[in-house]
């Protein structure tokens, strides 16, 4: 079984110091997905260029300190792609995509970190730009080959994916427009959000990401923003999955699914 994990760093150095490295040797997945690794090439010279025998494959911000994406396995990928607009979100590190190309099949595993509107109306706005760029290059992607893209896609798309969805109606992260992207990505455009393939019903255990603010982790008052989206077929194979609570290693917690292909 594949397994193939997903886990926003909130800083690689951050992350690695409370125990994520130790942590991937025990849990041994096959490739994590990272975000917000907030680093730059020579901040991971020498030190974080592999995790856990990993080797990482990497895309970058320009700005320092700032978002970031990262794949990390033992696989040898047939070609690396980093990036996907050549604009505004390319500079902010946001996509990188390693292609796995045989003669059986083709397929991606993709790192995606999805902008956050939350600072304000200027970042929203930007927000809706990136989801307009994105919905047709996984469109265009799809039309070519399987893959699954996981990252931190800073949208709650249903009511049961956070807790307090009456009062965050007008809120970043489950606005209308925002949810009906999601909706639109796995109807029309035919994308399987698998966490909730395998876990239709779910509601409090289901939460990836809590607020530093208050005692939201304590109250378990949280959102659903890190995804596994996969095309129908390699969908298909996933089997199990688990949200890993046992350690904080950044105010997201690592989604894990098996993969049976």
């Amino acid at each position: 079984m594949f397994q193939l994990t997903s886990l926003n760093l909130n800083g690689i150095r951050s992350a690695t110091s409370k125990g994520l490295e130790a942590w991937l040797l025990q849990a041994n997945p096959d490739c994590i997905c990272v975000q917000e690794v907030k680093a730059q090439a020579p901040d991971l010279a020498g030190r974080f260029e592999s995790l856990a025998g990993l080797r990482g494959y990497f895309h970058l911000a320009e700005k320092k300190g700032y978002s970031g994406v990262a794949i990390y396995t033992h696989l040898q990928p047939s070609d690396v792609v980093a990036g996907f607009d050549s604009g505004e979100f390319d500079a902010e590190g946001r996509y990188v995509e390693l292609r796995f190309d045989t003669p059986a099949r083709k397929y991606s595993i993709i790192s995606a970190y999805f902008p956050s509107g939350s600072s304000g109306e200027e970042r929203q706005q930007a927000k809706y730009r990136f989801l307009a760029r994105m919905y047709p290059h996984l469109e265009r992607l799809k039309a070519q080959r399987d893959f699954i893209l996981c990252g931190d896609i800073n949208i709650a798309h249903r009511e049961a994916d956070l807790k307090n969805w009456r009062s965050n109606q007008k809120n970043s992260g489950f606005l209308p427009d925002e949810r009906a992207w999601m909706t639109r990505l796995t109807t029309a455009c035919g994308l399987v959000d698998v966490y909730r393939q395998l876990e239709p019903q779910t509601t409090d255990t289901c939460y990836t990401w809590w607020s530093n603010r208050g005692q939201a982790y304590t109250n378990n008052v949280g959102w659903r923003l890190d995804y596994h989206l996969a095309t129908p077929t390699l969908a298909a194979g996933a089997r199990c999955v688990e949200i890993y609570k046992g350690q904080k290693f950044s105010d997201h917690a690592p989604v894990t699914i098996g993969y049976d292909w």
